[in-house]
């Protein structure tokens, strides 16, 4: 014998062993039976089962007082005047009579009893265990029944190896007339035949019904007349036959459980859209489009960059000119009174490199106004940077010779002359300016500046920009002008007790602090703002860096060149020496 066999037969064995000994009081017999050549079994709920908890399975007896049931009744009914309709029939099944045995399924154990009694041989109480089960032939042919789920599940569990069938086997070749109206069986058991549907009609006392459509076999569709219906709702209303109702637009559908109509309406996420076609999942919208909460669908982006037209850009625009215009006066200036003291003390031929340093970082900042370009992005960064070096550079020698020339230059004489014959201002200016220069060329070459786009800050903009503040070069670069910044700064704090003429150390010093203040805000604000306002704020820092070394630097000069000619004489820089020389002497 197989496996499945050898389990099937400790199944019944186990359920024979049940039957025997824990229904042994059950009566042996159906509640109500009718012999004749083939039997049929019913199963219906006379009777309801007891509600009391149970802590292990027990036998329940169905005959209780107040325990009727007329649904199950009304089932064991109908099946009787069946059964005796087609025996009391000449053409139905000539010369066989059918006979039943109706059982009380009231409970599990009831249940349970009622379907090893169909499988048992008529008069005992035991089932014969067969080497083949599809050889085993009980009395009963077919059963109807259970009309209870769980009680369904286990009888089919139990008759099914048994071959025991829910239809008769000649029933397809069974045709009758049944008031008037033919009935038939396809090959399947199905039948051919017409049917009314039924409403009944609570309204009165008595149920009663009414036939408010019908079908036929040869009909693909149900012809129903709705005006019959009556509906117990007010004003004959349709009640509302669904699990969710709909849900609003742009909310998606949450399954919950395993159908499709049961469902919870959760709002679709900002950047997300609900597609009529599929109301179970909220779509991401395209790189280029945004959509606010619960819509159902998206939006274009909007592209917004730093325009040559808006009112800051005119102001910045307007403030560089401006200062570019100024660098370019004050250069042709200095050419013209160049042989003056004060042009002198500036630095002489020196002033026109750092003029030009600061002019060379004028023009970068005309690259952060229109649509970034890669020319742009390339050149507006890298003017300035090395631009402002070189201004640096020149600002840090410059103060440095200052400060050897009174203090030192007496207590150090070779040094300051190899200074001198070696040329090393001009010298600490081109390496100071090749570094700024290397470091520039690796960040364009290794961080290229490129256009970009920026989609995470605002979902419902594409801002333009370039990619230079996000790179290791752009900070080497800033890192190194504001090492020179702080060279410049020392080296001008040492000379703060140099005479008059060529003491620099307030305006520098104010400069220098507005170039720090300024990138410090820009850093801060970079931090927390990516909008298309930022190349501004990197625009305003680049120009008060540069202006506020113009002013602290040229504007003094400028001033003593074109207000006070009288202090621009060789006799007024004499006296400031010896009255200088006086004071240290004498302390």
């Amino acid at each position: 014998m197989s496996l499945w066999g050898v389990r099937l037969v400790g199944l019944l064995l186990s359920l024979s062993c049940c039957w025997a000994f824990s229904c042994r009081n059950t009566p042996s017999s159906p509640d109500f039976s009718l012999p004749g050549d083939y039997l049929l079994a019913g199963m219906f709920p006379l009777h309801s089962a007891p509600l009391e908890a149970r802590g292990r399975p027990t036998v329940t007896f169905c005959d209780r007082s107040n325990s009727f049931n007329g649904h199950g009744y009304h089932l064991f009914q109908a099946m009787r005047f069946s059964i005796e309709e087609i025996n009391n029939s000449t053409v139905l099944l000539p010369n066989v009579t059918l006979g039943y045995e109706l059982y009380d399924v009231c409970s599990d154990s009831a249940n349970m009893y009622a379907t090893l009694s169909i499988l048992s041989i008529l008069g005992r109480r035991y089932v014969e265990i067969q080497g083949d089960p599809a050889d085993f032939s009980p009395a009963i042919v077919a059963v109807i029944g259970p009309d209870i789920t769980k009680h369904a599940l286990t009888t089919a569990a139990l008759l099914s190896p048994f071959l025991v069938p829910l239809l008769l086997e000649q029933i397809r070749k069974v045709k009758f007339l049944l008031h008037k109206n033919a009935v038939t069986f396809n090959d399947d058991g199905n039948t051919l035949s017409n049917y009314d549907i039924i409403a009944w009609d609570w309204s009165g006392p008595n149920w009663t019904f009414r036939v408010i459509g019908s079908s036929s076999p040869f009909s693909v569709s149900l012809d129903i007349n709705t005006t019959k219906i009556r509906w117990h709702g007010n004003n004959n209303q349709v009640p509302t036959s669904v699990c969710s109702r709909d849900c609003p637009e742009g909310h998606q559908r949450v399954i919950i459980g395993f159908h499709h109509c049961c469902f919870e309406c959760v709002p679709c996420e900002a950047g997300t859209f609900l597609n009529k076609s599929d109301p179970y999942r909220c779509r991401p919208c395209g790189k280029e489009e945004w959509a606010p909460e619960r819509s159902q669908t998206c939006f274009p982006r909007t592209v917004v960059f730093l325009t040559w037209h808006e009112p800051v850009s005119l102001v910045l625009l307007a403030a560089n000119t401006l200062l570019l215009l100024v660098v370019a006066g004050t250069a042709g200036l200095f050419a013209w009174h160049l042989d003056t003291p004060v042009v002198r003390s500036a630095g002489g031929r020196l002033c026109f490199l750092m003029l030009g340093s600061l002019a060379g970082g004028t023009w970068g900042l005309y690259g952060f106004f229109g649509e970034p370009t890669l020319p742009t992005c390339l050149l507006r960064q890298g003017l300035f940077s090395l631009g402002f070096a070189i201004f640096l550079s020149c600002l840090t020698v410059r103060s440095f010779q200052l400060v050897f020339i009174f203090k030192f230059s007496a207590r150090l004489p070779t040094f300051f002359r190899a200074w001198v014959q070696n040329n090393g201002a001009g010298l600490f200016v081109m390496i100071s300016s090749t570094i700024q220069l290397l470091i520039c060329l690796i960040w364009l070459a290794v961080w290229t500046p490129l256009p970009t786009r920026e989609y995470k800050h605002f979902p419902q903009l594409v801002v333009l920009g370039c990619t230079e503040a996000n790179s290791l070069g752009f900070m080497l670069a800033v890192t190194y002008n504001g090492l020179l910044s702080v060279s410049a700064f020392a080296c001008s704090y040492l000379g703060k007790d140099l005479p008059e003429n060529y003491n620099e150390a307030k305006c520098v010093t104010f400069s220098l602090l507005l170039n720090f203040v300024s990138w410090i805000s820009f850093f801060t604000m970079a931090t927390v703002y990516q909008g298309k306002y930022l190349p501004a704020a990197n625009a305003l820092a680049m120009l008060s860096s540069l202006s506020g070394g113009f002013s602290g630097y040229f504007l003094p000069k400028c001033y003593v060149i074109l207000c006070r000619p009288d202090l621009n004489s060789t006799e007024h820089f004499q006296a400031s020496i010896q009255d200088y020389t006086r004071r240290c002497g004498s302390t």
